[in-house]
């Protein structure tokens, strides 16, 4: 979902559950037996299950391919210049690859309301009171059939040309993941391109009521929508004339905001840009659907589609049901789904059930931020994979920040230990600040162990954001909002990023010595973590028992090991930015006796540095040591292959 610019973003802040934002708010939330077909095309070339763990890559489509560096506040498209899908050729997409990616998340896909004029191609305006941006926000959906006309070299042909983009990725061996918005659309939803048969959300809404269980929306009954007061002297489009900006919109009545917000006046605060759908929650928060029978969490895939085939269902449902699958034809590999908490788990049963019985290895993330949810969306909800936010990215934060402690990951990851494989690491997304901002680290090397231990302390997947492997800092102040992140509602250019560009290159060629330097760091890193089998592999936290030693090992260090049958592996990390580390890691008597080692010296082989850092683990009696000294933010990974 969109962060908020306007007073906080929803980042570091709680969620609250579902049913709290259908009882009314007008702020934001703070801050499978089935008889059904399996089929798949088996002439689409799609990633090599790689023998270590996915790693995703994270691109914001409008800004990945923009060469134009003019960076004007609120600039137009034609001033700020914007991102094409034919900017990702073979050389970007293999720069992309050269990072271990199996996945490539191409964010912002679906065509969601923008400010430029596309009437030429029978796309009605959008008004500006309700689009955050000049760009638009790629989670305010206007049409899910189709795609950003943004996008495209020619906006009539756009969707061909997104195809096209699929292809060119799966030729590279990477698969394709795309945003799916399931809580809201915009205000102005309208698709041009649903298949025949498949009527607009809203289009038979019975609107004199508030809530109907097949309503695709909730309706404040009896009153027009009015655009939200201004808050902090913010105007659409910074002020710049529009004929549509002219303080109202049209909808009457007016329909409940994407958060959950009732009023027909939604606060500055509010998603105020989308209209929350409706899924079968009545407004006092009671279900009006089925319910998952008990225990179900421990069924299959196939047992919850077929539980789902003779059910009838809210038609929101249905909706997104078409919509997914659609794009699965298309050729999309999965989805990232935008705040899944605020939709009932029972649909994603439902949902999810339908996309592995059609594509069993479909890619599916979901954005869920109340750590007592996650098992519900994992085992019920079917998800692959969830955001590792609140606690693992959250506490990794405040550790490069220089106050937190190191041995608040090794509780999380005890914690997580049954779910672990599950819940994606990342350091960036569009919705977090850059490392390399003042407001978070201030430099992007306090990322390097921070990448090393997210990236290789569990069997989770690996995310990472376009720029980030270059140092990019977010601070643009484009329009919408404030810098740190980059922007995801305005055209611009990202300018590290465009240094790796190197003008369509995509060679790095005008990059610094130091962004070459992070760059092949974060290559190093995401190769281990994609091509090393001891990535699914067992864990093991070295922590406790190298603090007790006499070295200087602290709470500003990690170390831990990952090992498979075939590769033993020793991680370490120095969080301290400005003191080497000389410490020794101690190998409990209980690791060595599954690793089952012999006494004396044993190589090690080190795979992390440029020079390698060679070593050696001394084994006398009942543990092992490990003698190393860690520069400021250095890290080392050893193997002994086995």
């Amino acid at each position: 979902m969109p962060y908020c610019y306007l007073t906080k973003a929803r980042n570091g802040l709680s969620i609250t559950v579902l049913t709290t934002l259908l009882l009314g708010c007008n702020t934001p939330p703070a801050t499978k037996e089935a008889s059904v077909t399996v089929s798949q095309d088996s002439s689409v070339k799609q990633a090599a299950p790689a023998a270590g763990k996915p790693v995703v890559y994270q691109v914001f489509t409008r800004l990945f391919g923009n060469q134009n560096t003019t960076n004007k506040p609120w600039g137009t498209l034609e001033e700020n210049g914007v991102g094409k899908f034919a900017d990702f050729t073979d050389e970007a997409l293999q720069g992309i690859k050269e990072l271990g990616t199996t996945h490539i998340w191409y964010t912002g896909v679906p065509h969601h309301a923008v400010i430029n004029d596309y009437s030429a191609y029978g796309i009605s305006h959008d008004d500006p009171d309700v689009v955050k941006g000049r760009a638009g926000s790629p989670y305010a959906v206007k049409d899910y059939y189709n795609v950003n006309p943004d996008l495209a070299v020619d906006p009539a042909n756009r969707l061909a040309e997104f195809e096209a983009l699929i292809a060119r990725t799966h030729a590279q061996g990477m698969n394709v993941i795309i945003d799916i918005v399931p809580n809201h659309v915009a205000r102005n939803y309208e698709s041009l391109s649903s298949p025949a048969g498949v009527d607009d959300f809203g289009a038979h809404d019975h609107t004199a009521v508030t809530y109907a269980r097949d309503n695709n929306f909730y309706y404040v009954v009896g009153e027009a929508f009015q655009v939200p007061a201004t808050d902090n002297g913010y105007q659409p489009l910074g002020g710049q004339p529009h004929p549509l900006a002219d303080g109202k919109f049209e909808e009457n009545p007016a329909k409940w905001t994407g958060n959950g917000a009732r009023a027909a006046r939604p606060d500055a605060n509010d998603w105020y840009e989308t209209v929350k759908v409706n899924y079968g929650i009545k407004p006092d928060g009671s279900e009006d659907f089925p319910a998952l029978p008990a225990g179900f969490e421990q069924q299959s895939v196939a047992a919850h589609a077929a539980f789902w085939q003779d059910k009838d269902v809210p038609d929101s449902w249905r909706k997104f049901r078409d919509i997914t699958h659609y794009w699965l034809d298309k050729g999309v590999d999965g989805f990232r789904y935008d705040m899944a908490e605020m939709v009932p788990v029972a649909f994603w049963s439902y949902l999810n059930s339908s996309i592995k019985m059609k594509k069993p290895d479909a890619f599916l993330l979901a954005e869920v931020y109340q750590p007592h949810l996650y098992r519900d969306y994992l085992h019920l909800g079917k998800m692959d994979y969830l955001y590792d936010k609140v606690a693992f990215y959250d506490s990794l934060k405040a550790i490069m920040q220089g106050h937190g402690d190191t041995a608040d990951l090794v509780s999380i990851q005890a914690d997580m230990q049954d779910i672990e494989r599950h819940m994606l690491h990342f350091l960036e997304n569009h919705d977090e600040q850059r490392i390399a901002a003042p407001e978070f680290a201030g430099d992007a090397d306090k990322g390097k162990p921070a990448m090393v231990v997210s990236a290789l302390i569990s069997r989770s997947p690996t995310m990472l954001y376009f720029g980030q492997e270059v140092g990019e800092d977010g601070s643009e102040d484009m329009g919408f909002g404030k810098p740190s992140r980059t922007t995801i509602f305005d055209y611009a250019g990202v300018p590290a990023h465009q240094r790796w560009m190197n003008n369509g290159a995509f060679d790095g060629g005008q990059l610094t010595e130091k962004e070459r330097a992070l760059r092949d760091f974060y290559r190093r890193v995401l190769t281990i973590s994609a091509d090393y089998p001891a990535m699914r592999g067992d864990y093991y936290s070295l922590h406790a028992a190298s603090l007790a030693n006499d070295s200087d090992y602290s709470s500003s260090q990690l170390a831990f090991a990952r090992w498979t049958d075939t590769q033993h592996m020793i991680v370490a990390a120095n969080f301290n930015a400005t003191t080497p580390a000389t410490i020794e890691l101690t190998v409990p008597k209980d690791l060595l006796i599954k690793w089952q080692l012999p006494q004396g010296e044993i190589a090690l082989t080190e795979h992390l540095n440029l020079p390698q850092i060679a070593n050696k683990m001394i084994v006398n009696g009942e543990t092992a040591r490990i003698q190393l000294t860690l520069p400021p933010l250095g890290s080392v990974v050893y193997t002994i292959d086995r």
